[in-house]
């Protein structure tokens, strides 16, 4: 299955609910571009949710690096939510672990930007 991307809104929050492969072309060229139609419509507070992932190579952890950081130029935060155990394991075993938020659950991610104001 390809990606698929729903969005919702929680207050100032932007959630994106993925499902699919995040993966070298497609995949990867969709979260890219939801990503950056957001930061341009002033969107800079977003929680991917990954729960629905089966599946990212290369590309896609590439990718969602990119989008953090982009994010962050914005001066906003990009957080992950309901990490898969592969993913996880992939991201500690690259050691991009440390450069993302991680929440097991999607309160604790919504909560945590009412405790940290996103950078300016």
């Amino acid at each position: 299955m390809q990606l698929a991307i729903s969005l919702r809104h929680h207050g100032s929050v932007t959630i994106l609910d993925l499902e699919g492969k995040i993966v070298i072309g497609e995949g990867s060229r969709l979260l890219s571009d939801e990503v950056a139609r957001l930061l341009q419509d002033g969107h800079n507070r977003i929680i991917l949710n990954l729960r629905g992932v089966t599946y990212v190579d290369s590309s896609g952890i590439g990718e969602l690096v990119s989008r953090h950081t982009t994010t962050r130029h914005s001066g906003g935060r990009l957080v992950l939510n309901h990490l898969p155990r592969k993913i996880h394991e992939l991201l500690r075993i690259t050691r991009l672990i440390d450069i993302f938020e991680i929440y097991d659950n999607e309160e604790a991610a919504l909560q945590s930007f009412h405790h940290q104001p996103t950078e300016s």
